[in-house]
């Protein structure tokens, strides 16, 4: 494939399913300017959105239950702003934050500094460290390309155990269309094939899988369409919703602290994506989250190509995160730079159950017209 890059964002053929207009501008921002419409709002209007979403919240709420929704609180720019929108309109959640022994310094204060004002409960999920340590090592054994699969899943699969044992109706989402449509699909893999990673970990594992939260893909399809396993109601496209207001208004409101790329709050996130995808499977999700940002109007195409430009890491920080993540993992020197050496591997090389999912998700979207999947 010859080497092109939109001349609207700066999204390049380092993803191999992209494609371009006549005019070189790829099918991400084609979308994008039809959708990204219909998340302007009026100021009346936001306020008329989240009075809606207050009443439909708190109209669900089973009496002498204390909270009235659940909320994952990672300490980043999304959560840590639904949390402000919910304190705002006067809802109750019960915060979750999902322990995986990756937090950084700065997100644990974040999220101490948004509990102490807006007096939300905190739960904290402490995965088991051994286990999840052990899957971690599978998946870069196997030299799969979605590594994060791992703690997406498990956050999911927790979050929908602690609704359900509060007998929670609304789980709080900081999904937003603005800031994180359009990474492509070949960089990730569906996060609750739970096939997949059971036989990458048979694979390559050393221990049994026992406390992991997991829940199968056909199990989280039924529930989101049929709302079996809570409402997701997504404030931050209820406004006009700008990571970099966001963090503004944090920063004014809870004192928040910005950790320096979008998911830094993981110590594992910002090394995976400042060096493992960039330096083993050539790819940077620099390209895609700055594209947003370009088609959300917060910054100029020159602006991210000139931090495009910029090291994904500095060279101090690297130097530091790499001794700490191979000392967590129990990887030599010599064991990682194998690994990141070998050739990708495929998701499908294992077992997967996207052979059923798909032609189940069409199902769902042409028959039952659900598309919340």
């Amino acid at each position: 494939m010859t080497y092109q890059e939109c001349v609207d964002c700066i999204m390049d053929t380092s993803d191999k399913s992209i494609n371009f207009n006549h005019k070189g501008i790829c099918n991400y921002c084609i979308e994008a300017k039809e959708k990204i419409p219909l998340y302007k709002f009026s100021e009346e209007e936001e306020k008329s959105n989240l009075l809606i979403l207050k009443d439909n919240v708190i109209k669900r709420k089973k009496k002498n239950i204390k909270y009235d929704s659940i909320l994952g609180l990672s300490g980043g720019v999304d959560s840590s702003y639904v949390a402000y929108l919910a304190y705002k309109i006067g809802l109750n959640p019960l915060c979750v934050h999902f322990d995986n022994g990756w937090n950084s310094e700065i997100a644990v204060k974040n999220i101490k500094k948004i509990i102490n004002i807006t007096k939300f409960d905190l739960t904290t999920y402490v995965i088991d460290w051994p286990e999840f340590r052990d899957l971690q090592r599978s998946f870069f054994k196997a030299g799969v390309i979605d590594i994060e699969m791992l703690t997406d899943h498990a956050i999911f699969a927790a979050l929908f155990k602690i609704r359900k044992e509060h007998k929670l109706d609304t789980v709080l989402s900081g999904t937003n269309y603005v800031t994180e449509h359009g990474l492509p699909f070949s960089w990730i893999w569906p996060k609750m094939d739970y096939t997949n990673i059971k036989s990458i970990h048979k694979k390559f594992g050393t221990l049994p899988i026992k406390s992991y939260p997991k829940m199968s893909n056909l199990k989280w399809l039924i529930m989101k369409n049929f709302n079996l396993g809570g409402i997701f109601e997504e404030p931050l496209n209820l406004v006009n919703y700008s990571k970099k207001e966001a963090m503004k208004t944090l920063k004014d409101f809870f004192d928040w602290e910005y950790y320096g790329g979008k998911h830094y709050e993981s110590v594992f996130t910002k090394f995976y994506q400042a060096y493992v995808l960039i330096e083993k499977f050539k790819v940077d999700k620099r390209r895609s989250h700055l594209s947003c940002l370009i088609r959300n109007e917060e910054i100029s195409r020159d602006e991210a190509k000139n931090e495009l430009n910029n090291s994904a890491y500095d060279i101090s920080d690297l130097i530091r995160d790499k001794k700490f993540v191979l000392k967590k993992l129990g990887f030599s020197e010599n064991e990682f730079e194998k690994i990141m050496s070998d050739d990708p591997v495929p998701h499908d090389e294992f077992k997967t159950d996207q052979i059923y999912i798909k032609p189940m998700s069409f199902l769902y979207k042409t028959i039952f017209k659900r598309t919340n999947y």
